[in-house]
């Protein structure tokens, strides 16, 4: 993927400064790393459902954070003791896995079942956001206006 130049938007644009510095970090992390494995599924308009796959991690080692907009997943294993491995397949490395929500989506949950995590999100936009009908009135102003 090239690199896009981003400087005739910001020129012409105000208020997107925070959209356009997210699509700048996913194009500089290419060479992140992909574990913990994890699908993001769309429930419904605004629901959403993150599950992460964490084997061998237990519900006390991990860390769920959600701050200004960012959802935080933090595993810490705890030192195995004196276990002599023939060959260790289950990786039992820490992690930090971040995930930037739009506004107004908040963590309503999550469970810890099976080695998997699964995260609920939702988005609740305010009601003072929300399209609303505006009635147009024809009260005796209009018939004042239609009289002169």
């Amino acid at each position: 993927m090239r690199a896009y130049n981003f400087t005739p938007l910001w020129r012409s644009t105000i208020g997107y400064d925070h959209l356009l510095d997210l699509v700048d970090a996913a194009q500089r992390n290419k060479g992140e790393d992909h574990y913990p494995p994890y699908d993001i599924e769309r429930q419904s308009e605004d629901r959403y459902q993150l599950s992460l796959a964490l084997a061998g991690f237990s519900p006390d080692e991990i860390a769920v954070t959600a701050e200004h907009n960012v959802l935080s997943i933090e595993g810490r294993k705890a030192t195995a003791a004196n276990k002599n491995y023939l060959y260790q397949g289950i990786s039992a490395r820490q992690f930090k896995r971040t995930f930037n929500l739009a506004d107004y989506v908040k963590v309503e949950g999550a469970t810890f079942e099976n080695g998997l995590l699964q995260i609920k999100l939702v988005r609740e936009i305010p009601e003072a956001m929300k399209p609303r009908r505006i009635p147009i009135g024809g009260g005796p102003q209009i018939q004042e206006m239609r009289a002169a």
